[in-house]
């Protein structure tokens, strides 16, 4: 596989892209479409789309290690095709889904399969040297980038002719990347390196137990969790908060969308593998969050729609911190647990995105609501700053034992 490190990472790069692109298709319209199918206002709209995430998350919590550990079993390259195909049945199911409970069916199916990022997060691991991780790892958020460049943006112009449009270009796009996995992309983890399937260690509390056999990876989950939480503010309620406060149409949330892909891939496709390599992982993850943190209190006051723009420079530059996390816990765990170790992060982001869409749509609706005594579209995006420094705080101990050991390597 060494031979073959740059033509696998283009693979994987590329599905990923094509996979993003079919996601970000339908982000503009999501609110309308949510609206038309219960007849109701954007503010009420929000709440189901907060219980729409809650049922993808619960399902991919409790999937997801069993995903993992199947790709430590048979390969990565099988388990990422399934996930594919049954991501494409999802997007056809919403798009002819004649009520809102057939919205919860197909997001059930999709968080089921969804093992797309943890797999392709242990493809990548499986490939890369320990010293050129966090580089690759950033190509991750780069593939998000474009995607989140492309995506929004064509969903935004689609959802002008129609509703169901977007969803039938992402089933479209995803089936396309079924076909391109199918017949390019190779299997990533040797046989020598593959271990036997335990359903004993392929369930959730199984999986999470696996973070805390590595002291640096359970000190670093605290602050995951603050971190992630904080990231549902804009995942489920930038399009409610700009529709809301600014009276966007689809077309201007898909552009602002597109941009803000288009800085996450400038930051995590180039800037990360200048900046990291000099600031270090410690460094990197400490600036990157204060940006973050800094960008959310930004959002949460902005009196006007178009000072959203320029702020999406500092709230991007967040993005140097990711890479940096995700190579400092792949560093902790062998190779042969690295498929585990994606399954058990996917599975704490699914314990996060159980609750932060549920919190997040919720402040939202409860600030938004007619008749409420304040009125503050931005409480999600406050809220999300406030946790950005909490994790901070509980990420210091960890951040200071690495600081010392790499200190003491030299």
């Amino acid at each position: 596989m060494s031979d073959n490190r740059k033509p696998a990472l283009g693979f994987i790069f590329i599905t990923l892209l094509l996979d993003v692109i079919g996601f970000g298709i339908i982000i503009p319209v999501i609110p309308k479409y949510i609206s038309h199918l219960i007849g109701s206002d954007l503010s009420h709209a929000s709440v189901y789309s907060g219980w729409l995430m809650f049922s993808f998350s619960v399902m991919q919590f409790l999937f997801s290690p069993v995903i993992g550990s199947l790709s430590d079993r048979f390969g990565r390259r099988p388990v990422l095709l399934i996930a594919l195909f049954g991501f494409g049945l999802n997007y056809l199911i919403i798009a002819f889904a004649p009520s809102i409970g057939w919205l919860f069916l197909g997001r059930v199916l999709a968080g089921i399969t969804g093992a797309s990022f943890s797999t392709a997060t242990a493809y990548v691991a499986d490939i890369s040297t320990p010293e050129k991780r966090a580089q690759n790892f950033g190509l991750i958020g780069a593939a998000f980038g474009l995607g989140f460049i492309i995506g929004p943006v064509l969903g935004g112009v689609l959802g002008q002719y129609s509703l169901q449009l977007p969803f039938l270009v992402a089933a479209g796009l995803t089936f396309l990347n079924w076909i391109y996995g199918y017949f390019v992309l190779p299997e990533s983890l040797p046989k020598e390196n593959r271990r036997k399937f335990d359903i004993r260690r392929a369930n959730p509390i199984g999986s999470l137990m696996l973070l805390r056999k590595y002291p640096i990876v359970s000190g670093m989950v605290g602050s995951l969790i603050c971190v992630m939480v904080a990231s549902f503010a804009t995942q489920s309620t930038w399009t409610y908060f700009t529709m809301e406060a600014f009276h966007w149409n689809e077309s201007l949330v898909g552009y602002s969308l597109g941009l803000i892909g288009l800085l996450m891939a400038i930051v995590q496709g180039g800037l990360v593998r200048v900046v990291n390599p000099k600031l270090g992982p410690v460094k990197s993850i400490y600036i990157g969050l204060a940006f973050y943190g800094l960008g959310f209190l930004l959002i949460a006051f902005v009196p006007q729609g178009w000072m959203l723009f320029p702020l999406m420079i500092p709230f991007s530059l967040g993005g140097i911190a990711d890479p940096a996390a995700q190579s400092i816990i792949s560093n902790e765990v062998p190779s042969n647990e690295q498929g585990e170790l994606q399954g058990a992060l996917t599975s704490l982001r699914s314990v996060t995105s159980i609750v932060g869409p549920v919190l997040m749509t919720t402040l939202f609706s409860h600030f938004t609501a007619k008749g409420t005594s304040l009125y503050f579209p931005g409480a999600p995006f406050m809220m999300a700053s406030l946790l950005v420094v909490l994790g901070i705080l509980l990420a210091r101990n960890t951040l200071s034992t690495i600081r010392v050991r790499s200190r003491n390597d030299k």
